[in-house]
């Protein structure tokens, strides 16, 4: 899988930005796409995941509300749209992405967004930078 991330840029708070995630290569089966993101002097965490197969969504706490992710081009697109930004949103956004396996428990997905189970395919960063 192969994943390209673009859109990230600066601006202020309160603005809006959309970060957009092409992938290929999938092969058969499920798997689910997300955007993760670091901040200068911070660990690695986890923003938001869907499922590519149905559009099932997931999101951190700290961007419910704010953030919404969805399919686009026949779900070889997952877009993510930044609304509210706070200057805390300031960070390296990276695409990534995962086969779901046949059984999983019910925290699989908090469990990937958190970072306690691995994401199998990361794309490179976008930065953004959320400023006045």
């Amino acid at each position: 899988v192969q994943l390209q991330a673009s859109g990230g840029g600066l601006v202020q708070p309160g603005g809006s930005l959309r970060l957009s995630c092409a992938a290929s290569g999938f092969t058969l089966g499920d798997y689910a796409i997300g955007w993760f993101r670091q901040a200068p002097g911070k660990e690695r965490e986890g923003v938001s995941l869907i499922r590519r197969s149905d559009g099932t969504r997931y999101y951190a706490d700290s961007v419910k509300g704010r953030f919404t992710i969805y399919r686009a081009n026949n779900r070889n697109t997952v877009n993510l749209e930044m609304n509210s930004l706070k200057p805390e949103d300031t960070a390296v956004y990276y695409c990534a992405s995962t086969k779901i396996p046949q059984y999983y428990n019910r925290d699989y997905y908090a469990n990937l967004l958190n970072l306690r189970y691995g994401m199998d395919y990361w794309g490179k960063g976008t930065q953004v930078t959320v400023s006045s």
